[in-house]
């Protein structure tokens, strides 16, 4: 798992129809240089949202219901604050 803050959402005016309803959101990991990656948003979190990010196919699954999922990367939680 990894923490990460959501940069902005992925706009598309089609999608495989598992991803139909689903937010794709872009986000940047903490303590990481570089590269942005994406997730698929399963908590509603939002632009500037700090959120823990899950990257297993058995996240993927929970999410849509499908033993094989299009997707790795499904945000799980929320970051309300740190101790």
């Amino acid at each position: 798992m990894k923490i990460c803050t959501v940069i902005g959402q992925v706009v598309s005016n089609s999608k495989h129809p598992l991803l139909e309803g689903q937010k794709i959101m872009v986000m940047k990991a903490e303590g990481e240089d570089g590269g942005l990656q994406v997730a698929v948003d399963g908590v509603q979190a939002g632009v500037g949202c700090k959120v823990i990010v899950a990257q297993s196919g058995a996240a993927g699954a929970e999410l849509t219901g499908v033993e094989w999922p299009l997707f790795r990367s499904v945000i799980v939680g929320i970051v309300d604050e740190e101790a």
